[in-house]
């Protein structure tokens, strides 16, 4: 029992840290090619603006997804039953 726990632990541990990279990884390349566009077009900034908040709200998204599929294996973890 103790083994399914602490394998749990670092599971979510695994999980929430790679979505955390990986936001921030999105972000990141995100970002600079926005700064690229803008720099190129400065009178499309508004536009791709708009468009950089809304990729930013998926990309946050995903990460969300994450942290509830942590939540659900530290509140209610289903290999703790199979032990019997």
């Amino acid at each position: 029992m103790e083994t399914v726990v602490s394998f749990t632990i670092l599971a979510v541990a695994i999980i929430i840290g790679l979505a955390a990279l990986g936001t921030a990884i999105g972000f990141a390349i995100m970002g600079g090619k926005f700064l690229e566009a803008t720099a190129r077009q400065p009178e499309m900034a508004a536009q791709l603006q708009t468009k950089m908040f809304i990729l930013a709200g998926l990309i946050d998204a995903i990460s969300m997804i994450g942290v509830g599929v942590s939540l659900f294996f530290v509140f209610a973890n289903p290999f703790v039953g199979l032990l019997g």
